[in-house]
């Protein structure tokens, strides 16, 4: 009996790679990443992220001659012109500054209840625009860093590879070896977990204490929280050291800018 003969399967159909890992065509330039335009703005450290998107909605803003009104707006950073009112912007002169900042004044460029603000402090200095690297509460104290440099602010607030932040905190009780010990293992607080990379005891009275806490990460209010989660409250809080970088002599209220090396010993500085 003849067997019918089998009709040869057609080969299995290739499909095509992904399209990012599709090779450029030759003789093509690669593509380059693009950026809204309120975040190119900002990050050339003439202006917040926020004020950038004002001025685009306001019509002040150009790329490559031609006003733009959507803060997304796609630009090529280092290759689209950006203008403000008519005028080319180049990149920001790079500052940072190590501020000494007062008990009462909120971190921020502006406070919906009329509070003094850190920008107090550098009023009437020659200064370009300058944004906060992370927080102090309004009742903390002590090394505050500013600067445009977003990359580098980011560096310095990543709780992955920022540096340790190092405070003196005056306590109203005099804690033993214990509590310091349990401030370390740390506790749950609001679905945080909060705890000290060191807690030690500076030195002591009758009824209160200065302890030196070190944190590697900055949770919202995290000290003044841990603190109270173990039965103490905070009289003073100061902030003494980012990293290697301490807070010294500076006087209250004033401020310093940060040599090259000081600035790169926290964070990689943007070229």
């Amino acid at each position: 009996m003849r067997h019918a003969s089998r009709m040869p399967m057609p080969p299995p159909r290739k499909r095509p790679p992904p399209r990012s890992a599709r090779a450029e065509p030759i003789g093509a330039a690669p593509s380059t990443p693009r950026h809204g335009v309120a975040r190119a703005l900002s990050k050339r450290g003439v202006c917040s992220r926020t004020q950038a998107a004002e001025w685009v909605r306001e019509g002040r803003v150009a790329v490559n001659g031609r006003t733009v009104r959507d803060p997304e707006h796609p630009v090529r950073p280092g290759s689209d012109r950006l203008a403000l009112d008519g005028r080319d912007l180049a990149e920001a002169r790079r500052v940072y500054l190590a501020l000494n900042k007062p008990r009462g004044l909120v971190t921020t460029a502006r406070d919906e209840r009329g509070r003094d603000t850190v920008y107090t402090c550098l009023a009437g200095a020659d200064l370009p625009w300058l944004a906060p690297v992370g927080r102090l509460d309004q009742a903390s104290e002590g090394l505050l860093l500013m600067s445009n440099d977003p990359a580098w602010a980011a560096a310095i607030t990543d709780p992955a590879t920022g540096p340790d932040k190092t405070y003196h905190v005056q306590v109203d009780a005099v804690p033993d070896a214990a509590l310091l010990a349990s401030l370390m293992a740390g506790r749950s607080d609001g679905g945080d977990f909060l705890r000290a990379t060191s807690a030690t005891l500076l030195r002591n009275g009758n009824r209160n204490a200065w302890l030196e806490i070190v944190l590697s990460e900055g949770r919202n209010r995290q000290i003044r929280r841990l603190l109270a989660l173990h039965g103490l409250g905070v009289l003073r809080l100061i902030r003494v050291a980012i990293g290697p970088l301490a807070l010294g002599e500076l006087p209250k209220g004033q401020w310093r800018a940060l040599s090259d090396a000081e600035a790169a010993a926290l964070a990689p500085l943007s070229p």
